[in-house]
């Protein structure tokens, strides 16, 4: 072993940095939720070669005192936090003060602040962590910080970067879930001269949503708002039809912080099973209020994740929530043939970037002139005419999607015991498919579907009333378990049992199946025995408190080799006598794997194909 000996500032900073700044991204992160924790209402932030050469971010808010300029560039100075106990009752997004000197000590750094109470502002620089000049310049309320050169004195470190658009990506992706996380402050972004998105700031959330991810996202949105034990879930889910294929649309904020739980997404998904089908994840943009003692938000460098302290009941409230959404609104799709423009509400004109206005706030001279746009660049009305994309919001046409396509909480429901005798049943067709037609809509109903989910209703019900039949095995069968296993049956046994298994200890680590449930209509009992238990051991006892998916999951699979099959005939009188088992479901409105059992067309479209409306 070679001599031990203490490393210098330099390399000590250079080092702390790699745990924070790895990308662009992390700096403009860093920077904004500072800019959000100082009370800014309006955020701007422009970048160059995907952050790489240039990253300006600008706000207005509270600015940082003349005599503290400085030491905000020291490793843990930060205002957020005093000691240790303050770390159980974190509100802002930034605490540990490693952000600004983590960021200077590997890029050339200006930051130009003032506060309100201010006559003038101070400019104030450091590059690669060694300080440069300081002096006094006018400025308006606000800070601005400008990071030239990223990894400039670490050239290793830049050679891990990837292509200027996809940094530029990165921060993208990462600036649209500020703005889900914080509809009251307007967001600006601006990628190498062109506005990439601008938000209004006027709290609405949906209008956020609408512009990010355009109309058929906003038409097709569930409000979620739910409370219990200082819980509260608020935001929008989005309906079946915005089913996706992986989790890149389950956006989750704990606080209004941006976060990736594996408990989170587990939730959301244990909430919307019943509607999605299987390998399909669903839309959602949702906050998570609890109280910051219940968290642990200092687990990760750059807080992405967290730690809950009760994680089985933030687990089963999120479930819930999210499933009483969807419950209490009629879920049938809505087949639309024809373009339709939304109604559209013009609302408060949104806030422009503070850069604009300035020189409004206070006379400048024009030596200040002259310094602040030497500092700044030129303001966005001295940027050569750039175009933007569609979805930038704009202050004077700024709009509100009123319209929604599937029909809402308010109106009757068709699948009801209560509408029942206006259904008038025109017939089947194709062997498969039912046409009933309701007031000023047709409805079709695909009965494998909607019969696969009566006999899955039927069957859950006997097994959470214990009443699945069991048949014995002579002789049992035994298998051996690993310890993990075993510990995971015992903790659970009660599952087994409820399923219509009966298991004995063997003695060591086997144990005897000596009932398994009857009817299982092809199922393997062995196979769904081990299922069951494989999923127990992978969710690490998170569903104790709810159904473990596996059994639903082979529940549904029953259910399905036992219901009617497409292209069989079925009598008026069998049609009638389904619909009327359906109809005294929770949930008619999805099979067991999330296919809709039923979607709608009204009158208005089939006129407009005939013509009758032009």
């Amino acid at each position: 072993m070679g001599e031990i000996h203490l490393l210098n500032e330099e390399t000590i900073d250079k080092i702390a940095a790699g745990e924070v700044v790895e990308r662009p991204l992390n700096v403009v992160k860093e920077l904004v939720e500072n800019s959000v924790d100082a009370g800014s209402n309006s955020v701007c932030v422009e970048i160059k070669e995907g952050g790489i050469s240039f990253i300006r971010v600008t706000d207005n808010g509270q600015g940082i005192p003349a005599n503290d300029v400085r030491k905000a560039f020291f490793r843990h100075a930060t205002s957020k936090i005093n000691d240790a106990e303050d770390l159980n009752y974190i509100t802002s997004l930034g605490f540990r003060g490693e952000a600004l000197s983590s960021i200077a000590a590997v890029s050339q750094v200006e930051i130009i602040t003032k506060q309100a109470e201010s006559l003038t502002g101070i400019r104030y620089t450091i590059e690669g962590g060694k300080e440069g000049e300081e002096q006094e310049i006018g400025a308006p309320t606000g800070t601005t910080v400008i990071v030239r050169n990223l990894f400039f004195n670490t050239p290793p470190r830049k050679k891990f970067l990837r292509q200027p658009q996809t940094e530029g990506g990165y921060i993208s992706d990462m600036m649209e879930h500020l703005a889900l996380a914080r509809p009251d402050i307007s967001f600006q972004l601006i990628i190498n001269g062109n506005t990439r998105f601008h938000t209004s700031g006027n709290g609405n959330l949906k209008e956020v949503i609408y512009r990010i991810y355009g109309k058929e996202i906003s038409d097709n949105l569930v409000e979620v708002s739910a409370s219990k034990k200082g819980l509260t879930i608020e935001g929008y889910l989005g309906k079946p039809v915005l089913n996706r294929s992986n989790r890149n649309f389950e956006t989750f904020f704990v606080n209004k912080r941006y976060v990736q739980s594996q408990v989170v997404y587990r939730a959301i998904e244990e909430g919307t099973k019943e509607y999605l089908m299987q390998h399909k994840y669903p839309f959602c943009v949702l906050n998570l209020s609890i109280s910051p003692d219940e968290i642990d938000v200092n687990v990760h460098p750059t807080k992405m994740d967290i730690r809950f302290i009760n994680r089985e009941d933030v687990f089963v409230f999120i479930s819930s929530a999210i499933s009483a959404a969807y419950k209490v609104r009629e879920m049938i799709p809505e087949v639309v043939l024809t373009e339709e423009k939304p109604e559209v509400k013009p609302i408060p004109k949104a806030p422009e970037p503070f850069e604009v206005n300035r020189s409004a706030q206070r006379p400048i001279t024009p030596s200040d002139a002259v310094m602040i746009n030497k500092i700044l660049g030129p303001s966005p009305n001295e940027v050569a005419e750039s175009k933007s994309v569609n979805n930038v919001i704009k202050a004077h046409d700024t709009v509100v999607v009123e319209k929604n396509v599937q029909m809402e909480l308010f109106e009757e429901r068709v699948l009801s015991v209560e509408a029942r005798g206006e259904y008038e049943i025109i017939g089947q067709i194709f062997d498969t498919y039912w046409i009933v037609a309701f007031k000023d809509k047709v409805f079709f109903i695909d009965q494998h579907a909607a019969h696969e989910k009566v006999k899955y209703e039927r069957l859950m019900a006997a097994y959470r009333n214990k009443k699945i039949a069991s048949q014995m095995l002579n002789p049992p069968v035994v298998i051996n378990l690993r310890a993990g296993e075993e510990d995971i049956l015992k903790q659970y046994i009660k599952y087994f049992c409820d399923l219509g298994f009966e298991i004995e200890d063997f003695g060591g680590n086997a144990y005897a199946l000596r009932s398994v449930p009857t009817d299982l209509y092809g199922c393997d009992e062995l196979e769904l025995f081990k299922e069951v238990l494989d999923e127990l051991t992978e969710s690490g006892g998170l569903s104790s408190k709810t159904e473990p998916a596996v059994v639903c999951a082979k529940i549904a699979s029953m259910s399905c080799k036992a219901a009617v099959k497409g292209n069989n005939r079925l009598s008026l009188e069998e049609i009638n006598k389904l619909i009327d088992e359906l109809l005294t479901l929770d949930n008619p409105y999805n099979c067991p794997h999330g296919r809709p059992t039923i979607f709608s067309m009204s009158k208005y479209e089939i006129e407009k194909k005939f013509k009758r409306i032009v």
